[in-house]
């Protein structure tokens, strides 16, 4: 038909009404795919929040957080893959012209990418500052997450249309872009003038903050306080930074920023670990987390926590057991087994036909949070303990106690799915908070209580700050108080159950995504060391002293 239509405008004609008409049909028929298609900004977002989890589009799909969470959640043992020796069990990294742990890097670069710049540019022009604040939050956190997953990164050259290979950037140097980023989120949020609007804003935020620029302020906040928590960094360190910015953050489950989905029944609609999407069938609980929650963790031992059925499954004995990473079953008897994520046996991968059965994180349109507020507290209960303050990190710990147990009972979509013999009562929780190998004393407060809990708070969801945080303590590193692993009976693959190209080294990143650079950019790869077999166990900036 293009071909015919061709044919026919260059056929001579005298009149110019009728040379217009068909020079305006080429246009339509072949629209120049380098130009910039103007589109409303209240269209774009939402899109581009899409990607915040696991997007889906024509060119790709599961771009976010979540697809590489399957991986990165393995590394931090919240799950193991239901047979024996899976390479990201062993830690092992992606390898061939795989794109797996490549997500995030589809996500920055293409998902949001220029569709971000572009939602920014046309917003400013348009005086709707509230979308060019978002837009600058969402960078801010798209780079954080970026370079905490990768370490070096593409940022200079960064959505330059005009090159076909690029450069790669430090680690501190995108850090720094994260929190130029941030501070011009909030200046652009703290705008009211011009076009500002919440119920405008929230044309193109429903399924996040639903326009509130305060709640985005405080997102914002809390990706600085993200930023600024470098606790191996010696004097650089700035524990003030991490407090001030963490009293600015998300300090209620209300402000919790959490995707949301409509949920239709079609694919990309609904929450990336929901049985619709059919994505965690081959995972299981691990015996780490199970162990954590029924009191068989040394860190908490003999004290059984009440959260565990809002977050875990149990087996038909009514127990609590997880495996061990590359160890299929780990030998367990068939009644101990745990229940897969969506309420089916240990053997089953499929997924049900609705979701009934599943519970927390790992329904269908449930919400999928990115930062909490126990999060939050935890952090800043961390940075007062390296301080020195034990009191004050107390107050903090227990406040990050609280918030877990708030999000968990509070939530709806969590606690009613819970069996009501197995919810939490106040009862419960009470008995929880006042054992005192929980909650200790100020001076028995310990890192490990700290970040055993925060493990425990953003279990399912927090996979990728989670890996930071055990990054940061080496994964088995020593609690100078109590001289045991900070991650009390964590044990990393070792031996044979470490991946053969790791070199009896651990996971400390990804690399970057096989099919935007191992194919076009291979001499930038190069000079980072990329090329590697073992580039995924270089420790990263944030992570060395």
């Amino acid at each position: 038909m293009n071909k015919l239509l061709i044919k026919i405008c260059l056929l001579p004609v005298t009149a110019l009404l009728l040379f217009s008409s068909c020079s305006k049909k080429i246009d339509e028929a072949f629209l120049n795919p380098n130009a910039t298609t103007r589109v409303p900004v209240e269209t774009l977002l939402p899109g581009i929040i899409g990607n915040f989890i696991g997007s889906s589009s024509a060119q790709g799909s599961a771009y976010g957080i979540a697809n590489d969470g399957l991986y990165i959640g393995r590394y931090v043992q919240f799950w193991a893959t239901n047979t024996a020796l899976n390479q990201y069990d062993r830690m092992g990294g992606a390898t061939g012209a795989s794109d797996v742990l490549g997500s995030v890097w589809a996500m920055h670069y293409y998902g949001m990418g220029q569709n971000l710049g572009r939602m920014m540019d046309w917003a400013a022009e348009e005086e709707k500052w509230d979308y060019v604040g978002v837009g600058h939050a969402i960078r801010a956190w798209s780079w954080l997450t970026l370079t905490n997953m990768y370490g070096e990164a593409i940022l200079r050259q960064a959505f330059d249309p005009d090159r076909l290979v690029f450069e790669y950037d430090t680690q501190e140097d995108i850090y720094a872009e994260v929190r130029r980023q941030a501070h011009l989120a909030i200046e652009n949020l703290n705008k009211t003038g011009g076009n500002v609007s919440q119920a405008n804003l929230a044309l193109g935020d429903a399924y996040f903050y639903n326009g509130d620029v305060n709640k985005w302020k405080k997102f914002v906040y809390s990706v600085l306080a993200r930023s600024f928590h470098l606790t191996n960094k010696g004097a650089n360190y700035r524990a003030d930074s991490v407090l001030y910015y963490c009293n600015l953050a998300i300090n209620s489950n209300a402000d919790n920023a959490a995707a949301r989905f409509a949920n239709t029944g079609i694919t990309g609609t609904s929450n990336f670990f929901g049985p619709v999407r059919g994505n965690v069938g081959t995972l299981r609980q691990t015996r780490f987390i199970a162990d954590l929650m029924s009191g068989v963790n040394s860190m908490f031992l003999g004290v059984a926590d009440p959260r565990a059925p809002y977050i875990i499954r149990e087996n038909t004995n009514g127990t609590y057991k997880g495996v061990r990473p590359t160890k299929g079953t780990d030998g367990l008897a068939t009644a101990d087994l745990p229940q897969n994520f969506w309420g089916s046996s240990f053997a089953t991968t499929g997924a049900p036909g609705n979701d009934n059965p599943c519970r927390y994180i790992f329904q269908n349109g449930v919400q999928f949070p990115v930062i909490t507020a126990a999060e939050i507290a935890f952090m800043k209960a961390e940075a007062l303990w390296l301080t020195g303050n034990k009191p004050g990190a107390l107050t903090a710990y227990i406040d990050g106690l609280n918030l877990s147990f708030d999000f968990l009972t509070g939530t709806p979509e969590f606690h009613n799915k819970v069996p009501a013999a197995m919810q939490i009562t106040p009862a419960t929780r009470a008995a929880y908070l006042a054992n005192p190998a929980v909650v200790p004393t100020a001076a028995n407060l310990t890192l490990s209580h700290i970040m055993m809990q925060k493990y425990i708070a953003l279990y399912g969801y927090g996979f990728m700050q989670t890996w930071v945080d055990m990054r940061r303590y080496h994964y088995t590193d020593l609690d100078p108080v109590t001289g045991m692993q900070v991650y009390a009976d964590f044990t990393a693959p070792s031996g044979s159950d470490l991946y053969p190209d790791n070199n009896g080294k651990l996971a400390y990143r990804a690399r970057p995504r096989y099919n935007s650079e191992y194919l076009y950019n291979v001499a930038a790869l190069t000079s980072i060391g990329a090329i590697a077999l073992d580039y995924h166990t270089k420790e990263q900036w944030f992570s060395q002293p």
